[in-house]
């Protein structure tokens, strides 16, 4: 069960690590992106040049977090688990119907990042190391963020930076938690 729980712990890491540095790969090369006034899934937009790029990389990192969720869930049969599959569903059919796709796209856009904040809020019953304390904050922020988003509120930061004041913190705390579960 240990060895299982830390390959768990292994595809989350994989899969928030290459997701997060082919994004910000995609970022550099897709001329004249702003992560202010850009949708992060402009990126993956058919019309981009990082396309093919950046929706691989979310589809893999949906893949490897409901992979994992599952793994989580065969072990350790937390409700935990299941929201880190759905979320992980989530990631999927954001790569698999780009923006192009309307209301698909939004769709699973809201699963990802809804349930990606929830993972997080709830990710300190999963955990009995200090970041039991930092997982519910870094969801809030996640899950506030999402409201904001929603709202079309930006707090000055764009778009794009209200953006990524929902999916930066719950990465963060996933690459935290992807580490305590290869340590365990």
């Amino acid at each position: 069960m240990i060895k299982t729980i830390k390959f768990a712990g292994f595809l989350l890491f994989i899969g928030i690590l290459q997701f997060i540095l082919l994004m910000k790969t995609s970022e550099f090369i897709y001329p004249n992106y702003s992560v202010a006034k850009n949708f992060i899934s402009d990126l993956g937009s058919l019309k981009a040049n990082t396309f093919i790029i950046f929706n691989s990389s979310v589809i893999l990192l949906g893949i490897l977090a409901a992979l994992s969720g599952y793994i989580l869930y065969i072990n350790i049969r937390k409700v935990f688990s299941i929201i880190l599959i759905i979320a992980g569903i989530g990631g999927i059919g954001v790569g698999v119907f780009p923006e192009e796709m309307g209301i698909l796209h939004s769709l699973f856009s809201l699963i990802a990042f809804l349930f990606g904040s929830i993972a997080a809020i709830i990710g300190c019953t999963a955990t009995k190391s200090y970041l039991r304390f930092l997982s519910p904050i870094l969801g809030l922020l996640s899950l506030i963020s999402l409201v904001l988003f929603i709202l079309r509120i930006d707090l000055g930061l764009g778009i794009g930076g209200i953006e990524r004041m929902i999916v930066y913190p719950f990465l963060i705390w996933g690459l935290a938690f992807s580490g305590y579960l290869m340590k365990e």
